[in-house]
């Protein structure tokens, strides 16, 4: 279907012109001769592209007119391109709506080339964009779909990377298997695992953590299977370890990769008998546990060089959902930082401005969704007013480079080949992107 360009001119030879122009590029035309035409037009037809003149009554030359036609074109259609024509008398008040928003401005009498390249642009920008907005329409509805059907417990997200994660989380919540949640430190695993108890048949019993990492090696042992009086120094009286705790529930496991040696063989026999005894007990006790384990080391390089049971990895692993970085989830951030900025704005009505906002989606995230909280919380009391600009944010300046074809291939990817978010994503103009796919030899698709 040919694009649809409205040209608002007065003149009619100038509509004319345009019209000829126009029709030997395969694009249709619909003419108005002012503004209140123009406008009228605009509801009832599908416009891709708007040229409008400056001036429409006579002996009128200050642009005014042009001024408030292309105020109420952006409050109606705030995505449509508009091109100014302009004399010289009123070049500085087209220059003025192009920093308001307006796509560009063409000198009168004007170059063809030069129009028609313009034109050609905004025409596959406007493509793009309402491709991408198509896309994000689609995933929006897919996510409030999720949410009606599960409990997300909380999460905020808008990637559809993320909402695929948390369909496969709820999907095998119910399913009495080992989970194991993989991803970066601070990119959100317990909440992941938190989902997927809020989904299970135990949903009403304990959710109960053990970090791996924080507690020393030897008492590991004690912290998940309990100890009675005496077994070790400083054990007064009997206590109670994580998997009693958890009995009728799930044990999220959190950093198991650093759980020692004896304490994974301990851990493999309940996994396979559901029963344990404390340290210093020969009493078998029985439990019904759900376990849900996390890490972000690499587990197969962990057995590679004995520091972790095969067998174990085997039992912990029927089920492995892998939570993306923050980067590989772009869509995230910006919902992220809106919520984080909620959450801790306490009433002072704060928000991001552009640059900030593009300062979030350019930044690579290595502390993941833990970093981009500080940086709002941070942000929210650094800012001297109420609008948080990029500098409050007071993150450091990405590294030039250009990306390579497998950067690339996953940007597109992830865009489902729309251009411009696959640009976004990459921090880069459509343009560039373009050039660095021709030079790469990537097909545009």
């Amino acid at each position: 279907m040919p694009a649809t360009i409205l040209v608002i001119d007065d003149n009619p030879s100038v509509a004319t012109a345009l019209e000829i122009l126009f029709s030997l590029h395969d694009i249709a035309t619909r003419r108005a001769a002012s503004p209140d035409e123009g406008l009228a037009l605009l509801e009832r037809e599908a416009i891709d592209l708007v040229v409008q003149d400056m001036n429409f009554s006579a002996d009128t030359t200050s642009g005014e007119e042009g001024r408030a036609l292309f105020a109420r074109i952006r409050q109606r259609h705030p995505d449509l391109p508009v091109i100014l024509l302009t004399a010289w008398t009123h070049l500085e008040s087209a220059v003025d709506l192009v920093r308001a928003g307006a796509a560009d401005y063409i000198g009168k009498p004007w170059d063809d080339r030069k129009l028609m390249a313009t034109v050609a642009n905004l025409l596959e920008l406007g493509a793009s964009r309402r491709e991408l907005n198509r896309h994000r329409s689609e995933q929006a509805q897919r996510n409030a779909a999720l949410h009606r059907r599960h409990d997300l417990r909380g999460m905020v997200f808008a990637d559809a990377a993320t909402e695929r994660l948390l369909g496969i989380a709820c999907q095998i919540a119910r399913a009495d298997v080992p989970v194991l949640v993989t991803g970066p430190n601070g990119s959100g695993k317990e909440r992941i695992a938190q989902i997927v108890q809020a989904n299970s048949m135990v949903k009403d019993g304990p959710f109960v953590t053990l970090d791996c990492g924080a507690l020393p090696s030897e008492l590991i042992e004690a912290e998940l299977f309990g100890a009675e009086a005496g077994a070790y120094t400083g054990a007064n009286k009997p206590r109670e370890g994580k998997f009693e705790a958890a009995d009728g529930g799930t044990l999220f496991l959190d950093e198991i990769a650093n759980l020692p040696l004896a304490g994974q063989v301990k851990l493999l026999r309940v996994l396979e008998t559901g029963s344990f005894a404390r340290l210093g007990s020969n009493r078998e006790r029985r439990v019904r546990v759900r376990v849900i384990s996390a890490t972000n080391a690499d587990l197969p390089a962990k057995i590679a060089e004995g520091a972790f049971r095969e067998d174990l990895y085997y039992r912990i692993n029927l089920i492995e959902l892998r939570l993306p970085s923050l980067a590989e989830r772009p869509d995230d951030i910006l919902p992220l930082a809106e919520h984080f900025l909620s959450a801790h704005d306490l009433g002072t009505g704060k928000r991001l401005s552009r640059d900030a906002r593009e300062a979030l989606r350019r930044h690579l995230w290595p502390g993941n969704v833990r970093e981009l909280k500080n940086a709002i919380r941070r942000a929210s009391l650094l800012a001297a007013d109420d609008t948080i600009a990029a500098a409050d944010l007071d993150l450091p300046a990405a590294p030039h480079a250009e990306p390579d074809r497998t950067q690339i291939e996953q940007a597109l990817a992830r865009a489902q080949g729309v251009i411009a978010q696959a640009a976004a994503q990459l921090g880069m103009s459509r343009q560039s992107l373009y050039r660095r796919m021709e030079r790469l030899g990537i097909a545009r698709g």
